[in-house]
């Protein structure tokens, strides 16, 4: 199945010169998400993963179907102060700025092999602050899986040792 064509192409958006990738047209249609769900979980059906990540909101979206695929749990990744119990943290840049992410510092136990998933590789700083979050816990990356990846935005170079899928490229 070409995904491609359930993306959608949104011009200027959020600001003039973004080109947006829209995919929610993938995500409402059932035959799309599924095979792209699909895909994720065969690639990562051999890779003995114990749970999956995901960063808020969209890898989410991605990674709840991959987990219940997988017959694994799902562990999120949330801004700072969105999660209750206790977290661990990591300041990551922004275009403009800094931000910060969590996840629960029981959510993976040592040893565990992690599979990350979200909807785009754009300059990488997200995944990057992910995996750091991961390995701080004790977590093994032996995955991540994207929809989309933006190659002229290098964010592939930041993830240079991980075993990496794209099903798109843009």
């Amino acid at each position: 199945m070409d995904l491609k064509q359930y993306v959608t192409i949104v011009q200027d958006w959020p600001k003039p010169g973004i080109v947006f990738k829209d995919i929610t047209t993938l995500m409402d249609n059932g035959a799309a998400y599924k095979y792209a769900t699909d895909q994720i979980v065969e690639y990562a059906r051999d890779k003995n993963i114990d749970l999956v990540v995901g960063p808020e909101a969209r890898g989410f979206i991605i990674g709840c179907p991959v987990a219940y695929s997988l017959e694994v749990g799902f562990a999120p990744v949330r801004k700072e102060g969105k999660l209750p119990r206790e977290t661990i943290k990591v300041e990551y840049g922004l275009e403009y700025g800094k931000d910060v992410l969590t996840i629960h510092k029981d959510a993976i136990k040592p040893g565990q092999r992690i599979l990350i998933t979200d909807d785009l590789l754009a300059t990488g700083g997200t995944i990057e602050a992910t995996i750091k979050l991961v390995e701080e816990l004790g977590g093994i990356v032996a995955g991540i899986a994207f929809l989309i990846e933006l190659t002229d935005l290098d964010g592939k170079d930041k993830l240079e040792g991980y075993d990496v899928l794209t099903l798109m490229n843009f």
